[in-house]
């Protein structure tokens, strides 16, 4: 371990440091050592005068959402991460018994302040102290996941071993894509940069525009997904951000190798992929030269082979016992192996068994289709097949000469692969898959492509593509076109579409994504820029700030705009038609929206 690490059990016992930077906000500067005992005084007072034993903490700023961390173990309260803020998760968390605390709506807050004398505290217990959080969901439903405060300290402290040795030079800003509700953002984000002394931004980074301005600013590393990295291509000049960036780490799922490579080249360094999952912590890492490159096993993790699948033992399992995955490896050398896709996604289809894996290995292999995700879906014959796929340039090509023709085209090339009762009978094409906050596209997500549409024969509404739902921001294309009623009157030679739609659409999509109150207070910021006309794949980019300056308003950010052409490394490609901020209150007497 560097010689500044300081292990998190006792981070909090410590005589405060001013000079020992933890995290960067950008309109205030920097915060220490000092000022995080300073909040987790605050949040321990609150915590230890409940009576409950599980505190479910959800809060934006990672500094903040620290403090209450580690005040809830120093309170002897278990503390629970729900993976986001919507009303059936806080209901689930509710109805447990859980007290809320941080940015929901009537959550506990910290007291303003805890009297002349800061709290005197006892390093934590590692094996007593606890934390529940829960899985992604891509595979299915959300499952809590219970885990010691040693299983947490020996995963830092592995990645610390691997990879701290390379981080060493210019005390580089930790930056971070995905959220610390979850246990890779907690773990890369938080956790891991408390103990090793280095400073982590408050701001989470969703947008290549931002990325570039803020890695560029200072030493960076880049805690990313494959969906982020994926979108890197975009506008903003990376020269700077490439001088500055010391390493790009990526978990949450496999990084396509063409990814890699183009990341690589836009960021000047080949990311750091790391392996492993909620249940298991981490389990090995990679740095690919080659499309096969083989995973390289962390010092403290053994493997075998169980049947064709991997079985690890680590500290970051409960006990000494062995954990089979459902990933099937090979052995590739040197202790290293490489990963031969899952064995746990069989589906039923009239009490036949079918591989939704070996569904997706085969519409990869024809030319339209550069990413597919399958799943089971509702059809009137029963459940069956569906697929959802971002297509390859000749896959679009072959699209715009008619959707029928794609699909028959790839039924013909499944046929001789995949047995008749497996092949998709559902199709949806997209611009990119639609992600969660981890960059993981749920089985909640990708299946809402499928929901039964309205039958009306000119909708009001166009069709949303989800690209991105987070815990505050989202993004969404929507489908412009002739047939829409809003072009009604507004003009017949030269249809525009009109403002007031394109607000209504942004608040009701934000309603849609995040917990907004009921009163609504103003419109700040308004802007139309640039009409928007039939034929528009218009982008809606939405950020919801659940606590203002004043505690008791939060705010809906929007942004809509588009895109001409393939080419998203062309600024000028890029289309501004409207933006804006609406403020909420949740005290009552505000008028409503």
């Amino acid at each position: 371990m560097m010689a500044d690490w300081w292990s998190i059990n006792d981070l909090t016992c410590r005589k405060p440091d001013a000079g020992r930077k933890v995290a960067l906000r950008s309109n205030s500067g920097h915060l220490s050592h000092a000022d995080l005992l300073q909040r987790t005084d605050c949040w321990q007072s609150v915590f230890s005068a409940r009576p409950e034993s599980h505190c479910a903490i959800y809060i934006d700023d990672p500094f903040e959402f620290a403090a209450a961390l580690l005040a809830a173990w120093h309170a002897g309260k278990t503390a629970v991460l729900p993976g986001d803020d919507r009303p059936d998760t806080l209901q689930a968390m509710a109805e447990a018994g859980y007290l809320l605390a941080g940015d929901l709506p009537g959550a506990l807050q910290p007291q303003p302040g805890v009297g002349s004398e800061p709290l005197k505290r006892l390093p934590l217990d590692p094996a007593q102290a606890q934390l529940r959080l829960y899985t992604s969901g891509s595979q299915g439903r959300p499952e809590a996941i219970d885990k010691r405060l040693d299983q947490l300290i020996s995963e830092v402290q592995a990645l610390e071993e691997a990879f701290g040795q390379r981080l060493a030079d210019g005390a580089p800003t930790v930056w971070a894509t995905v959220s610390h509700q979850h246990i890779y953002g907690l773990l890369f984000l938080v956790l891991w940069p408390l103990a090793a002394g280095r400073v982590f931004g408050v701001r989470r980074l969703l947008y290549p525009e931002d990325l570039a301005a803020c890695l560029g600013a200072q030493p960076s590393i880049l805690v990313a997904t494959p969906a982020h990295l994926k979108r890197l291509g975009e506008p903003p000049d990376w020269q700077q951000a490439r001088q500055q960036l010391r390493a790009v780490f990526s978990s949450g799922g496999p990084l396509p190798f063409e990814v890699s490579q183009s990341s690589a080249v836009i960021l000047g360094h080949t990311p750091i992929e790391v392996f492993g999952s909620s249940e298991t912590g981490g389990i090995a890492w990679r740095q690919c030269a080659s499309a096969d490159q083989a995973w390289q096993p962390f010092s403290d993790v053994n493997w075998r082979l169980e049947g064709e699948c991997l079985a690890v033992q680590s500290p970051r399992l409960p006990d000494d016992a062995w954990w089979v995955t459902s990933d099937r490896v090979a052995p590739a050398g040197d202790g290293s192996f490489r990963l031969l896709g899952r064995v746990d996604r069989i589906a039923k289809i009239e009490e036949k068994r079918v591989s939704l894996s070996a569904v997706e290995q085969q519409v990869l292999k024809t030319p339209w289709v550069q990413e597919a995700k399958a799943l089971v879906v509702d059809t009137p014959v029963g459940a069956r097949v569906g697929v959802v796929a971002v297509l390859t340039p000749e896959g679009r090509a072959r699209e715009s000469q008619g959707r029928r023709g794609l699909v028959d085209a790839l039924r013909a090339a499944l046929s001789s692969g995949v047995e008749p009762l497996a092949i998709p009978r559902r199709w949806r094409f997209v611009e990119a898959m639609p992600i969660n906050a981890q960059g993981k596209p749920t089985e909640a997500l990708l299946s809402a492509l499928f929901a039964a549409q309205p039958q009306a024969m000119r909708p009001e509404m166009p069709a949303v593509q989800w690209l991105e739902r987070g815990d505050t921001d989202a993004l969404a294309t929507l489908d412009i076109h002739a047939g829409l009623t809003v072009f009604d009157g507004h003009f017949e030679v030269a249809p525009i579409l009109p403002g007031v739609a394109q607000l209504d659409w942004a608040i009701s999509l934000g309603r849609e994504c995040f917990a907004l109150p009921k009163h609504f207070v103003r419109l700040e910021a308004l802007k139309f820029v640039r009409p928007v006309q039939p034929g528009t794949a218009l982008r809606v980019a939405l950020q919801f700030k659940p606590r203002l300056a004043d505690a008791s308003l939060c705010s809906l950010g929007f942004r809509l705009y588009s895109q001409e052409g393939a080419d998203t490394s062309n600024p000028s490609s890029l289309t501004e038609h409207a933006s804006g901020r609406a403020v909420w209150s949740y005290e009552t007497g505000a008028t409503d929206a």
